[in-house]
């Protein structure tokens, strides 16, 4: 079959495909975030770091250039742009699929026209402008609820197990605090209605991540109870999908739409878990579900860890629940971390094979030997087999290279995710003699060089891989092989928004069929 049936998530010209959680890397802009602030300030080091997210297995770079942490001070929107569109058009050159996590219509208009791939709007596209603007657009949108998610702010806890005499410190009853909300009518000229709300919303998250203890009576145990989920539940989901439904009568389609319940915006550490235990059920009303608890209060109270920057590893198990439930965008700021146990727990608790192409080559020694030893090794690697290979052909040179090529393409099935393949098919050229002096191109004389050059469902940026590979449209010796096992690759191709170039543009023309591979 040419394509998969599994959810996607229209993202602009791109489609992702949701057949496997997908991460979106944080990038903050910003001098004030609430664990990485400064960090990233300038745009050298801000795209440094987004092309580093890529090569670490970020499938999605999130841009933001105001924090909202507890407290926050509102960014002017000219200061916005300044920080963000420089950040946002230099990774969309590098070929990473770009959001841009912003409440400010401006900022929002303009990174679209840069091309950004999706709107992020932590006010859940409450400004009918930021409506009018995500309508205007093929992007994708994630709307998130930011604000309290009870009639009344604070709620009463009790201890544990507790002695008489370990309550003597308890607090005595607090009656709850109310939080005034701002005018949804106030004009954005006489203060950012927006913000503060928005502000107001974040100082309540800011008082703890836990409700005041009250003094108990006399007795010996007493029960824990998490919040009602069902008050909860209704007013998140109301909420999102009143939204999104404000969105589609816009003209944004359905497939287009991400809802982020907000963890940490408004909401106590037990009103946190309540909505992360409901994940399959926010999965259930058709739209993809971000996660995003990276480094957050509530993931601190209940790992026992205090440093923001030091609650990567929860965040990964919060993150691997929610997968499990049914996330499908993990918005993290650890992507390394995150990807490898994503990898790893996927490929186990989840199998599912992915068509994928290499392209071998070779121009020294024995070089239909070494094809054929590359394809060996290839199916040696675990949860990957070679299903088809093509025969061998000789092309003539191409990129520099001094003498004609011997070229193959090897169809593989794999339950490992593209980052991890090319890993496995770095140590085959390696186990082959595959050298890389210093100052070379990656052109120079080799045994063999195996390049993934696409693998279906996966789009990827960054330095290390590039899916599809950016030589494929144009190189002859690539096409001519994947005939062999495609029949047509350019109406192949084409199924998945990739137009190769006819054979007369094309480089490293195919010279002779040097005949079948004996692997």
């Amino acid at each position: 079959m040419l394509r998969r049936d599994f959810a996607t998530w229209q993202c602009g010209d791109r489609e992702l495909s949701l057949a496997r959680p997908r991460v979106m890397g944080i990038l903050n802009v910003t001098p004030d975030s609430f664990s990485d602030g400064g960090e990233h300030a300038d745009t050298a080091s801000a795209v440094a770091h987004g092309l580093g997210l890529l090569d670490a297995g970020a499938d999605i770079i999130d841009v933001g250039g105001e924090s909202t942490r507890p407290g926050f001070t509102p960014v002017d929107p000219d200061e916005e742009a300044a920080r963000v569109v420089p950040v946002v058009r230099e990774l969309l050159d590098a070929g990473a699929l770009v959001s841009v996590d912003t409440r400010h219509p401006s900022v929002a208009e303009l990174c679209v026209r840069l091309g950004a791939h999706v709107l992020n709007d932590v006010t859940g596209f409450t400004d009918p402008a930021m409506v009018r603007i995500a309508a205007e657009s093929e992007c994708g949108v994630v709307v998130m609820h930011a604000g309290e998610v009870a009639e009344h702010p604070t709620r009463r806890s009790v201890l544990l197990d507790s002695d008489p005499r370990s309550r003597e410190g308890a607090a005595e009853d607090v009656e709850p605090e109310v939080v005034e909300a701002a005018d949804d009518d106030t004009p954005a000229d006489k203060g950012d209605a927006s913000s503060v709300r928005l502000d107001e919303v974040m100082r309540r998250s800011a008082r703890g991540v836990t409700s005041p203890t009250v003094r108990l009576a006399s007795g010996s145990n007493r029960r824990f109870t998490l919040p009602e989920s069902a008050p909860i539940m209704r007013r998140i989901m109301g909420f999102l999908g009143d939204q999104a439904r404000t969105l589609m009568r816009a003209g944004v389609a359905h497939d287009r739409i991400c809802l982020d319940p907000g963890a940490g915006f408004g909401k106590m550490a037990d009103e946190d878990v309540v909505i992360q235990r409901a994940c399959a059920q926010m999965a259930s009303m058709g739209y993809p579900i971000m996660c995003a608890v990276s480094r957050k209060r509530f993931v601190g109270a209940i790992s026992g860890v205090g440093a923001a920057a030091d609650r990567d590893a929860a965040t990964i198990g919060a993150a691997l629940a929610a997968a499990e439930a049914g996330a499908r965008i993990l918005r993290v700021h650890d992507v390394a971390g995150v990807t490898q146990a994503l990898n790893a727990y996927w490929s186990i608790a989840h199998p599912g094979q992915s068509r994928a192409f290499v392209a071998l080559g070779s121009n020294v020694g024995d070089r239909v030997g070494y094809l054929a030893r590359a394809c060996a090794l290839i199916n040696e690697i675990p949860l990957t087999c070679v299903s088809a290979v093509s025969h061998a052909y000789e092309s003539e040179p191409a990129y520099g290279i001094a003498t004609p090529v011997a070229n193959a393409v090897a169809e593989v099935r794999t339950e490992l995710a593209p980052e991890v393949l090319l890993g496995h098919l770095m140590e085959v050229e390696q186990a082959l003699g595959r050298t890389r002096p210093a100052g070379q191109d990656g052109h120079g004389p080799r045994t063999i060089d195996c390049d993934l050059v696409f693998m279906e469902g996966e789009r990827h940026a960054g330095d290390r891989l590039r899916l599809p590979h950016p030589g494929l449209v144009e190189r002859d010796f690539v096409l001519v092989p994947m005939e062999d096992l495609v029949h047509d690759p350019a109406r192949y191709l084409r199924h998945a928004g990739i137009d190769v170039l006819p054979r007369e543009e094309r480089v490293g023309i195919v010279l002779a069929d040097l005949g079948p591979i004996e692997w």
